[in-house]
């Protein structure tokens, strides 16, 4: 059985990424499916995280993509068990070009967190327009799903990222509240899924169904994105005016 790989990306930083990486890993391996969980940001957040993990939690195998120091070998540090089923990456902000490419060769899925401010929401659905202009992402048929993370109920400001996702067909898998129990399960190694039941009940329900989108095992054609509405790179991006872009083989806007 190959490994499935699930890439948490963000071009912004403070966008929740080790978060949602961190609790997607805990939730897979609560369910016994051999995990890993690799690191490609050099501040090293989801494998402090890892270190802080109780012994009577189901293992997650953690690995360092960052760049080499002296003394570090990289190609150990990024090595996985054979034996590893659900891989986790936690990506650093700001990745683009050689890094970013390399990430996305082993992507079966990404989740894209997205805080709650214009401008991460402008800087990620740019992103998004990048990622699709490139193609890997329809060639390789990589799901993409995006999450709001650190919701507030008096900030609903998302609503001009959804009608950008609609307009591609990617969802909106759900919905991260601005809570103390992430928190908490950031600074102790566990997943919110790992924590008490009455303490964490509201989260948890909150991460089921995006782990459970990550999950969802999609065969044949299915598998390819939604290609409903093509992509053009004229489609107006949240927070701007439509682009105009004119290139060889696209009409001008």
């Amino acid at each position: 059985m190959r490994t499935h790989t699930t890439l948490v990306i963000n071009p912004k930083g403070g966008s929740g990424k080790t978060t949602v990486a961190t609790n997607l890993a805990a939730y897979l391996a609560a369910t016994g499916a051999a995990t890993a969980l690799m690191d490609y940001d050099p501040q090293g957040s989801s494998l402090n995280w890892l270190r802080q993990r109780p012994a009577n939690l189901p293992r997650i195998f953690g690995a360092n993509g960052a760049p080499a120091k002296a003394g570090r070998l990289r190609s150990v540090d990024m090595r996985v068990p054979e034996e590893t089923r659900e891989l986790v990456i936690d990506a650093p902000a700001g990745a683009s070009g050689l890094l970013l490419q390399e990430m996305l060769l082993r992507t079966h899925c990404i989740l894209i967190p997205v805080a709650p401010s214009a401008i991460d929401i402008h800087a990620t659905a740019n992103f998004i327009r990048d990622l699709l202009l490139a193609g890997r992402i329809r060639a390789a048929h990589i799901r993409l799903g995006v999450i709001a993370n650190r919701v507030r109920k008096t900030s609903p400001v998302y609503a001009p990222l959804e009608r950008f996702l609609a307009s591609l067909n990617f969802p909106l898998l759900g919905r991260l509240s601005d809570s103390e129990v992430f928190v908490s399960a950031a600074e102790t190694g566990v997943g919110v899924c790992e924590m008490d039941f009455v303490t964490a009940a509201a989260e948890r329900g909150q991460f089921g169904p995006i782990a459970q989108w990550v999950q969802t095992p999609v065969a044949g054609s299915q598998a390819k994105t939604p290609a409903a509405a093509p992509f053009h790179p004229t489609l107006s991006i949240p927070g701007r005016a439509p682009l105009r872009v004119i290139g060889k083989g696209l009409p001008a806007a």
